[in-house]
């Protein structure tokens, strides 16, 4: 492309401080170094790890920055050494890498990669992110772009960028959830309603969604909620409520919400395994007493719901044009760049699931 090798002026909606509006900027974006790609990002979506990081409550978090994750764009250009993408190709930004080369990588026990974005002098830098998608270009590390298929749309796969994968891969590679099992979802957001879809498409017999807006049943029971609870209709805790509609407990409890409460809910005869999924606020600590884990219960934790970047998310792509997964029923607003201040109020006001915004006008 014409531009390649050039400093790029373009624009890109910048937090200055925590908690101001964000401001559309001018911003220049450098060529891709060696190991990097530069992307045209045509959409991108909102999600509250956006909001968490934007509201100071993030201990990384750092200002001015550009915010954003959740995106598709076309390859721009490229640097050297760059050998699984080249302009032209359309891609998902990827906040979770895949080297395919690190111990992590090699593993096969975890998503998690070793390598570091960006570095200085062989001193690994480390930033938010590693995508900043709130921009009509960005660079990348080249481990953190997942190339799909150029057929599907892009306003709509930019989903897997984050929320949707998280969901589906809670219950499918961090749980294992099986057919038959009872799943209590805390959070009917985009991610509780990926694992909602999830838990279905595992054939889990019960899947019970718990929110504090009765609004979201009738949206949850399409990605598969079979039961609603809403903990402000009861006076005693929501995991005894729980115990009490179950007979004992659950066998898997999601946590999409960043208040790590959910894991009482499990069977109290031996079983049960609880996924942590939301993102906390700084200083807050989970706690158990040692017997719930001596009896048999799980805690874990997921990240990108345990799958690998570069090497499943076109899967997942593929699997969204074959209508195996769901996607286009997250999207509830569409809006542009310029509009992102009035994005993430209708975020916050609960009436909206993913907000897309198309990059460029």
């Amino acid at each position: 492309m014409a531009t390649a090798g050039e400093v790029i002026t373009c624009k890109a909606a910048v937090a200055y401080e925590p908690n101001k509006p964000l401001v559309i900027e001018d911003v220049q974006v450098a060529p891709p170094q060696a190991g990097e790609v530069r992307v045209k990002i045509l959409f991108t979506a909102l999600c509250h790890t956006d909001a968490y990081t934007w509201s100071g409550k993030d201990p990384e978090g750092l200002f001015p920055c550009i915010l954003g994750h959740e995106a598709a764009g076309i390859v721009e250009s490229v640097g050297e050494g760059v050998t699984e993408v080249q302009p032209g190709d359309h891609v998902i930004p990827c906040y979770q890498a895949e080297c395919k080369e690190c111990k992590f990588c090699k593993s096969g026990k975890t998503n998690l990669c070793g390598k570091s974005r960006f570095s200085i002098n062989g001193k690994p830098i480390y930033h938010f992110m590693g995508t900043s998608t709130f921009s009509q270009y960005t660079v990348v590390h080249d481990v953190s772009v997942a190339k799909v298929d150029p057929q599907a749309p892009l306003d709509k796969v930019c989903l897997l960028g984050c929320g949707v994968p998280t969901g589906l891969g809670a219950v499918w590679n961090t749980a294992k959830v099986e057919p038959g099992a009872i799943v209590a979802i805390f959070g009917l957001g985009t991610v509780g309603l990926a694992v909602a879809e999830g838990a279905k498409s595992a054939g889990a017999s019960r899947i019970i969604g718990v929110d504090i807006d009765n609004k979201k049943f009738d949206i949850a029971k399409n990605f598969g909620v079979t039961e609603f609870v809403n903990p402000k209709d009861y006076d005693k805790p929501i995991q005894q409520v729980l115990v009490d509609l179950t007979d004992g407990g659950v066998d898997y409890s999601f946590e999409c919400i960043g208040n790590e409460g959910c894991f009482g809910m499990l069977n109290f005869q031996g079983w049960g395994t609880s996924v942590i999924i939301g993102v906390a606020a700084s200083g807050q600590e989970i706690s158990t007493r040692p017997f719930q884990l001596v009896t048999g219960r799980v805690w874990k934790g997921t990240a990108f719901g345990g799958f690998k970047s570069r090497s499943q998310v076109p899967w997942l792509v593929d699997k969204y044009m074959k209508k195996e997964i769901k996607i286009d029923e997250y999207t509830t607003h569409n809006l542009t760049l310029g509009e992102i201040n009035k994005a993430f109020d209708l975020m916050h006001e609960g009436g909206c699931l993913r907000c897309v915004l198309k990059m460029h006008e």
